[in-house]
């Protein structure tokens, strides 16, 4: 495995031991119920937001923001303005959690296929790319601070 945020791969490592499609369901939807955790507060950005945030090709609608922390992480914040996209909240939930002041070369490593780890192989391409282009949007970030 790439050398993710351990809080990443000890996600992808829970998620291994699922082995049915219900009970990856219940648990990806125990995740998005944390949404509000992750959810981007007021003082950084306030709707209607800035359209360099928006995660392209989600169907969720959902947005990215970086904060830098004071020892030169980030802190991502997200919002998903369909009240549907559970999915898309509970992948902002995995990164969130995984992602906020972890080494920048880290999260930069991040692969937008490990998606498949947590939803498994059969999503629709849809969800999936609009899944995947939130992850590759968080390590793009982190990208972006290391040059």
């Amino acid at each position: 495995m790439t050398d993710y945020p351990p809080r990443l791969q000890t996600a992808l490592e829970d998620f291994s031991f699922i082995t049915t499609r219900a009970e990856r369901q219940e648990y990806l939807i125990q995740l998005a119920d944390r949404f509000a955790e992750v959810r981007v507060p007021a003082h950084i950005a306030t709707r209607p937001y800035d359209e360099q945030h928006r995660v392209p090709a989600c169907e969720s609608e959902a947005f990215v923001w970086a904060v830098p922390n004071p020892d030169g992480t980030l802190h991502y914040y997200f919002d998903v303005l369909n009240p549907q996209g559970l999915s898309a909240m509970a992948m902002s939930v995995i990164l969130g959690e995984a992602c906020n002041g972890a080494p920048l070369a880290q999260v930069a490593a991040l692969n937008a296929d490990l998606v498949f780890g947590f939803f498994g192989k059969d999503i629709s391409m849809g969800k999936g790319q609009g899944l995947m282009s939130i992850v590759t949007l968080v390590a793009y970030e982190a990208r972006q601070r290391l040059k």
